[in-house]
């Protein structure tokens, strides 16, 4: 049901279908990877205590925060 609601909002799922469903639909692997790597350095994101709890109630620091966290990562 979740899928045939996506589809009909004209968005294309990226997740792989299981092999049990008897609905197969095709796949990009390549956008995949990249959907899978955004959700990995957001769960990294949301360990950070300061980020998690969002100790900086103005918008602009706590967007400050996320990026100085996020070139921990990526640096």
């Amino acid at each position: 049901a979740i899928l045939d609601f996506v589809e009909a909002a004209g968005a294309r799922p990226i997740i792989p279908q299981r092999t049990c469903m008897p609905r197969q639909r095709a796949f990009d692997p390549i956008k995949y990877k990249l959907r899978n790597q955004i959700e990995r350095t957001i769960g990294k994101l949301k360990q950070l205590r300061r980020i998690a709890t969002r100790y900086d109630r103005i918008p602009q620091n706590y967007l400050a925060s996320l990026c100085l966290a996020a070139l921990s990562f990526w640096c």
